[in-house]
């Protein structure tokens, strides 16, 4: 318990506010399912997947080599093909 004792007041900010958005996820994630199809709304749900990973590029400078490339379009192709 020391150690959660030292964690900074920016971090707890920041793990509360990622509760929050998790939370507000979720509920319009299943408020999605109740006005959709769940064969078109988890295809949608699972595009966070390459989003995250172009955010992790584009503002973390994460490196991007061309098989991670290649999975985020494989992702993004897939999903996109269930929709429609």
């Amino acid at each position: 318990w020391r150690e959660v004792r030292q964690i900074g007041g920016h971090t707890w900010l920041f793990l509360f506010l990622s509760a929050v958005a998790t939370g507000l996820s979720w509920l319009c994630y299943f408020k999605a399912l109740q006005l959709g199809d769940v064969s078109r709304v988890a295809p949608l749900d699972k595009l966070s997947v390459p989003l995250a990973m172009l955010l992790g590029v584009l503002i973390l400078g994460e490196p991007c080599d061309p098989k991670t490339v290649a999975g985020g379009i494989l992702i993004t192709a897939g999903a996109l093909l269930l929709v429609l």
